[in-house]
């Protein structure tokens, strides 16, 4: 009769935590569909720049600003955006986030001055200071520690097919429908996505108590306190500039110049030069849950951060330098290169790892303003460094740039990159375990 009971509690528990698991999934990836959306919204510009140079009668460094506003609101927003996760319900604050990029894109897709294109890019980037950090934040009480960087991987994945579906699927629309059109249809996917959330997110588990420990540990740390605790540990800054210069490639070559830099300086097609720039998207797809998974596998995050980093400097320094490369060559380059910088997602389980709990969503915030900064100051420094040497060339009012003066601005990039390595050796290993007060 025991041995029956214990069988029956045994298969019970079983398929309990198996709902619990599957649940979990739909939970984090639903959220991280509000990612996917941002990572549209981020990247659009590089399919639809030069249309945009030529609408606004404008060059690289304006252009590159204009894109920039999106940084600028979402840097100013994103620790404000950690702190009030950690307070309010996830899944409202989603919705109500999701809801105002909407509207901006929108808005977007009708402005015809230049001031009214920056005041929406700025209002989508103030809502999308909250994607990335809201799926982390589900994601640390849906899951358990050992599945915590694989959550991760996933949800950095959701935001790179986001950046991929703004490469090649969205020239093809644009093709078809002219840029207008196609941010405005863009606008329209955010409202089925508002349906979807508020469908299946949950803030947490059934049952679950942690609601009211957080509740409970940051009452007893106050705000300033908390706040302070976030802003003093040393590996929050650490894991945040790591993530944050492995990412400049998705953020300025994926989000803006990929494709113009082949189409000008190596004289691809508009297509294959869209194709080129979305493996680098692909690149991460894979990339992201590998190293996730990899790295939990492995119990260490330390290694693969500083092998990602040293790899990461030798395929951009081939992209840079190699000579006559074929189209095959240049595909399989910006694959590489999108897989092995996706070693930046290890940063955001190790802050989780090197946090209280009650913490996470202060800490992630202020490591994800030092990540997104990238956008902020990354893509007006290229814009300004490819203007610097530029011969003042146009052709249908949108600047041509040669080789060398792309060469000048990519430098940025093995410099960061070399930054970001150091960053890696001098960071403390967590090992994959709960974080514990010292």
């Amino acid at each position: 009769m025991s041995f029956s009971s214990d069988k029956k509690a045994i298969s019970h528990d079983y398929h309990t935590n198996d709902r619990h698991l599957v649940k979990a999934w739909v939970v984090t990836l639903c959220a991280s569909l509000f990612f996917f959306y941002e990572f549209v919204q981020m990247n659009m510009f590089n399919t639809i720049n030069a249309d945009l140079m030529s609408a606004f009668n404008t060059t690289a460094a304006h252009i590159s600003n204009l894109s920039a506003f999106y940084f600028y609101t979402e840097v100013l927003f994103l620790f404000p955006a950690g702190i009030i996760l950690d307070r309010f319900s996830t899944r409202w604050v989603i919705v109500i986030s999701l809801a105002l990029c909407t509207l901006a894109t929108i808005g977007f897709a009708f402005s015809h001055s230049f001031a009214f294109a920056a005041t929406m890019r700025a209002i989508s980037g103030l809502g999308a200071s909250f994607c990335l950090l809201s799926a982390v934040r589900l994601a640390t009480r849906w899951f358990s520690p050992r599945h915590l960087a694989l959550a991760t991987g996933m949800i950095v994945m959701m935001a790179m097919l986001g950046g991929m579906m703004a490469q090649t699927p969205l020239s093809l629309i644009m093709q078809n429908f002219g840029w207008r059109n196609t941010v405005f249809y863009d606008g329209l996917m955010g409202i089925v996505f508002i349906a979807v959330i508020l469908w299946q997110v949950r803030d947490f588990p059934p049952h679950s108590q942690g609601k009211a420990q957080n509740e409970d540990v940051l009452h007893q740390l106050g705000f300033w306190h908390s706040i302070g605790l976030s802003l003093k540990n040393i590996q929050n800054w650490l894991a945040g500039w790591y993530t944050c210069l492995l990412n400049l490639p998705i953020l300025i070559i994926g989000a803006l110049w990929g494709t113009e830099f082949l189409i000008q300086a190596h004289h691809l097609t508009a297509t294959q030069a869209a194709t080129v720039n979305m493996m680098l998207f692909l690149g991460a797809i894979v990339g992201s849950p590998f190293m996730g998974w990899f790295s939990d596998r492995l119990g260490k995050r330390k290694p693969l951060m500083i092998w990602g980093a040293i790899i990461s400097l030798i395929l951009v320094l081939i992209i840079m330098y190699a000579p006559d490369l074929s189209y095959a060559a240049w595909l399989g380059l910006f694959l590489l290169l999108g897989f092995f910088t996706s070693t930046q997602i290890i940063s955001y389980p190790l802050i989780a790892e090197s946090n209280s709990n009650a913490l996470v969503g202060s800490a992630t915030g202020l490591a994800a303003v030092i990540i997104m900064s990238g956008g902020a100051w990354g893509q007006p420094l290229f814009g300004k460094l490819l203007d610097l040497h530029w011969n003042g060339v146009k052709v249908d009012n949108i600047p041509v740039y040669t080789l060398e003066n792309y060469h000048f601005a990519w430098l940025i990039l093995p410099i960061m990159f070399v930054v970001a390595l150091i960053l890696a050796i001098v960071i403390r290993e967590t090992s994959c375990k709960v974080y514990k007060a010292k």
